[in-house]
């Protein structure tokens, strides 16, 4: 193919071995999924953890509503120009606060939402009427993806609530039966969440690079 590298991200475990004897480089991760396992409501999830995740969930989401936040779950048609505008700025002010660099900027957003409105869910919070934070998701019939978010102003237990349990009440409301919620995060184990190993196969034709 005449290229400088070959990466191939998330293959089946089945074919690992085969890449491994073709040459490539594995590297070996791990993921926190949530799984749904068909349960009626959020309360029906929460039962099946021990009392004191049961506790400081409830407690998060408790100190989130007194704050004055609610939440609008868009999806298709729901998300407009003035969305991706509002979700880009909280999304750039996190990572700029972060001093990470920026990889999506508003043309992304915006052309996504045009070419696959149906699959994208679009978390966004408001105190007061006004919004504050977003989070960006996206799903089909199997899984929903957990992969971008930010925010203008800081609130206790926000980014699990916008991030993690507004998804996971989609997924029960939708039948979607894994949640995977991005690389990292041992925090989403007190949260149902389990670890899942992951594998890339990588080639690199400088062999020093290599």
């Amino acid at each position: 193919m005449g290229v400088s590298s070959l990466h191939c991200l998330f293959p089946p475990e089945s074919e690992v071995e085969e890449m491994r004897q073709q040459g490539m480089m594995l590297r070996q991760g791990v993921q926190f999924h949530w799984r749904n396992p068909g349960h009626a409501d959020f309360d029906a999830y929460l039962v099946g953890m021990s009392h004191d995740k049961r506790k400081r969930i409830r407690q998060e989401r408790r100190k989130v509503k007194e704050a004055g936040i609610t939440f609008e779950r868009l999806t298709g048609s729901m998300i407009k120009d003035e969305h991706w505008t509002f979700f880009e700025r909280c999304y750039a002010r996190t990572h700029l606060q972060y001093n990470s660099p920026q990889a999506l900027n508003l043309d992304f957003f915006r052309r996504i939402g045009a070419s696959m409105a149906d699959n994208i869910l679009l978390v966004i919070a408001l105190r007061d009427g006004q919004p504050i934070a977003g989070a960006l998701n996206f799903y089909h019939s199997e899984a929903l993806y957990g992969r971008s978010w930010g925010a203008l102003e800081f609130h206790s237990g926000l980014h699990f609530e916008a991030c993690y349990y507004q998804a996971i009440e989609f997924c029960i409301e939708r039948g979607i039966p894994l949640f995977e919620g991005g690389a990292q995060g041992e925090h989403k184990l007190s949260r149902g969440f389990l670890p899942e190993t992951t594998w890339s196969a990588h080639w690199l034709a400088h062999p020093r690079f290599a």
